[in-house]
């Protein structure tokens, strides 16, 4: 993972950088949204998911992915909205996260669609703004330029905070059972 895929909302790239940074765009409720490649593992089709009960309700539930166990969240429940509506395109991103103690939470978001990789230069990114955005705004780590529009690019570390990642880590041990039925 870049230094810059951990540097503070808004920041720019470290120097010595340079060039641009690959994030992944997707479209969630009709908007765009964009994470970094870095923390992007695969992209698969929408498929069975099991539920786990007592979770939040955005935590969709559980799939199978070879063997492991990896929760599954609904980024339009996580953003306030309705349960995101499964069409053709709708598919789950996973990503490998960062934990402080530095190992590695696998876990996969629901969208809508996966739009393109864009290439987005450091200083085409601005911080996030206070208001107008669909999305809370300590989930935004900034708004890319990408031609003549902006793209909300998430802070994911931020949008899957780290004590509901904790939380998370217990899902292979009480899920196990499930996915075996």
């Amino acid at each position: 993972m870049s230094s810059d895929a951990l540097a503070p909302r808004g920041a720019a790239a470290p120097a010595g950088a340079g060039g641009s940074h690959k994030y992944l765009s997707f479209t969630l409720r009709g908007e765009v949204y964009a994470m970094a490649i870095e923390q992007v593992k695969e992209i698969i089709e929408f498929g069975q998911i099991t539920t786990v009960p007592m979770m939040p309700a955005y935590m969709r539930g559980v799939i199978n992915l070879r063997g492991a166990v990896v929760p599954v969240v609904d980024l339009s429940r996580r953003f306030g909205g309705e349960a995101s509506v499964v069409g053709r395109r709708t598919c789950v991103v996973i990503l490998e996260l960062s934990q402080p103690d530095a190992s590695r939470q696998v876990i996969g978001v629901i969208v809508d669609a996966v739009n393109a990789v864009l290439d987005i230069a450091p200083d085409a990114i601005e911080p996030p703004p206070s208001f107008g955005t669909s999305v809370r705004p300590d989930f935004v780590r900034g708004m890319g330029k990408v031609k003549d529009r902006f793209v909300v690019i998430l802070d994911v570390q931020r949008t899957l905070s780290l004590d509901e990642l904790n939380a998370l880590r217990e899902l292979p041990s009480a899920a196990e059972g499930s996915l075996a039925a």
